[in-house]
């Protein structure tokens, strides 16, 4: 993935809300957040584009990973077998066939990990993408809002010749509501922080039982336990038929 696309989902991600609010106020326009939301969107389309395709290549690889896994393990019972029966030339070429199979099971499972974490690098960024993108159309009603309300004082007051008499009122008015936007603003960051915390934590998680699990199956080969298991499962299968 490009960096340079990365870097401009982080610039919107990262965007400072406050200052884009501040400036819609001051300029009284909400031109600005158009823009980040023109931006954002066309943007999440292309994030979401490149989430499928990394996402099927994640896919294919994990296919042909288990694929060579796969092959490798009959490999390697047959290896066992040839040696019993002191077919020595068979052993050596199945061994050799074993190594080229696990050493591709091996390089596709490295891409497969890779491209996993690249896929979730761009489920995050879409996660928080969408929540800022979201925080900002809702405020943008609030701030469209909040200058229509000053137009209307301003122009009551000009009309009324009365201007020194209302400038407390409308100011306080508008103080108040610019206030509850900084505020959901803030609790806007807030939960999109805790969200991409629980995101990280949880690809952790996963990233870490699949090395788990890779290891314990090897342990389970190296010591013959899969094939205990399986001796158990017919045991208990021919009981059952009794």
């Amino acid at each position: 993935m490009a960096q340079s696309f990365f870097q401009k989902i982080d610039t919107l991600i990262k965007a400072n809300l406050h200052a884009m609010v501040d400036k819609a106020l001051d300029s009284n326009s909400v031109a600005v957040l158009d823009e980040y939301i023109r931006q954002a969107e066309n943007n999440l389309d292309d994030l979401e584009d490149a989430l499928i395709t990394v996402k099927g290549q994640v896919k294919t690889l994990k296919r042909k990973y288990d694929t060579f896994k796969a092959e490798a393990e009959s490999l390697d019972r047959d290896i066992d077998r040839l040696l019993g029966l002191g077919k020595e030339d068979l052993a050596m070429a199945a061994q050799s066939q074993y190594n080229s199979k696990i050493d591709m099971a091996d390089e596709y499972r490295q891409q497969y990990m890779r491209q996993k974490v690249e896929a979730d690098k761009l489920a995050d960024a879409r996660l928080k993408l969408e929540a800022r993108l979201r925080t900002i159309k809702q405020e943008r009603e609030h701030v469209l809002g909040l200058l229509e309300l000053a137009k209307s004082k301003e122009i009551a007051a000009k009309s009324m010749k009365s201007l020194d008499s209302l400038e407390g009122v409308g100011d306080s008015d508008i103080a108040r509501v610019a206030d509850k936007i900084r505020a959901r603003l803030d609790r806007a960051d807030a939960e999109v922080e805790m969200r991409a915390d629980r995101l990280g934590n949880q690809m952790d998680d996963v990233l870490g039982r699949d090395r788990l699990d890779s290891q314990l199956e090897e342990r389970r080969r190296r010591l013959g336990l899969e094939a205990e298991e399986a001796e158990a499962d017919e045991e208990a299968s021919s009981l059952e038929d009794f």
